[in-house]
């Protein structure tokens, strides 16, 4: 964890302090509205301005050509290449979900995640208090990702799994940059969220993909757009009986307009490469992490590796509620 964290500026505060009165959802429903419009004098001339003030390299896209997008999500939201983004093939690597750069990564110490120095929020919280899944996570580990208006916005797999729940959280819509990261106390489990668990070769994964201040929505593959509409109660989707299994690599989903991806792992099964740290630029594909026990998760049936199934861990979790509640 980063030991010195620079005093953040009066132009940070000021921006932070706004976001704080500004109407997030009215914004962010106005430029879901607008990325989609497709009138053609409106759209190129901001899109060129887009590629040349953000260094957005266009030769990775699958259409080059950034006038034959219909409107700006669809550029924003654009295929690159499969030969842009190999993906790591070997069994134990788990790997980058997205283009993006490191924010955190680390230990989930009991319940607690650390966001910036000063500032942590709660697994439960953070997964829509959905006691089953905190319970499975504690004293997992963890990585932020964050992505920025130039990078790829589709979102895939670190490993091969089986889709478990959908959960939508509702929340607000502040930033998730760097200076609103710094000064805004659980801002990944304020800000409104979609979280995704799977069963993997590592065990119980969650990916949880954060919204932010101008995100229109957030979509997955299996489900298309979650949010707008936005609601104001948490939404659980049970999709087991799906049978829904995504390849590593494979896209999961996607933001519309740019956000954060935060990736759990229960238990330690999974150790995160050396130089996994704040500050580091990632590509989708490329190799984050190596389970260090495996099972033969996301194919129906399971193998003891020396530490419990998914099953046995929420009937583990389900008795300490059963005992809990007698206390």
């Amino acid at each position: 964890m980063p030991s010195v964290t620079p005093r953040p500026s009066l132009r940070e505060r000021l921006f932070v302090a706004l976001q704080y009165v500004l109407p997030q959802h009215l914004i962010s429903r106005f430029v879901h509205r607008l990325a989609r419009l497709r009138i053609g004098w409106l759209k190129t001339p901001f899109t060129r301005w887009f590629i040349h003030h953000f260094d957005v390299r266009l030769e990775e896209a699958v259409e080059p050509d950034y006038r034959a997008y219909p409107d700006f999500n669809s550029f924003f939201t654009r295929a690159l290449k499969p030969e842009a983004r190999p993906v790591d093939p070997a069994p134990e690597a788990v790997v980058s979900p997205v283009d993006g750069k490191v924010s955190q990564a680390g230990h989930i110490e009991g319940d607690a995640v650390f966001q910036a120095k000063g500032h942590r929020f709660s697994v439960h919280t953070l997964l829509g208090e959905t006691r089953r899944w905190s319970d499975v996570f504690r004293g997992g580990v963890f990585t932020t990702l964050y992505l920025s208006p130039r990078d790829y916005h589709r979102i895939h797999m670190p490993l091969t799994g089986t889709l478990q729940e959908t959960i939508h959280v509702p929340g607000r819509l502040f930033s998730v940059n760097e200076a609103t990261t710094r000064q805004v106390p659980g801002l990944f489990a304020r800000n409104e969220r979609v979280v995704c668990v799977f069963d993997t070769a590592a065990g119980p994964m969650a990916m949880v993909l954060v919204g932010a201040l101008n995100v229109g929505s957030i979509e997955t593959v299996w489900q298309g757009e979650i949010t707008p509409p936005t609601g104001r109660t948490i939404r659980h989707w049970d999709q087991i009986h799906l049978n829904l299994t995504l390849q590593k690599g494979q896209e999961m989903g996607r933001f519309n307009m740019g956000s954060t991806v935060i990736l759990l792992f229960a238990d330690e099964r999974v150790r995160w490469e050396a130089d996994l740290r704040p500050g580091r630029s990632v590509k989708m594909g490329e190799r984050i992490g190596t389970v260090v026990s495996m099972t033969d998760g996301g194919r129906g049936h399971e193998e003891r590796v020396g530490t419990a199934t998914l099953q046995e861990r929420r009937l583990a979790a389900t008795m300490r509620l059963l005992v809990a509640g007698d206390k």
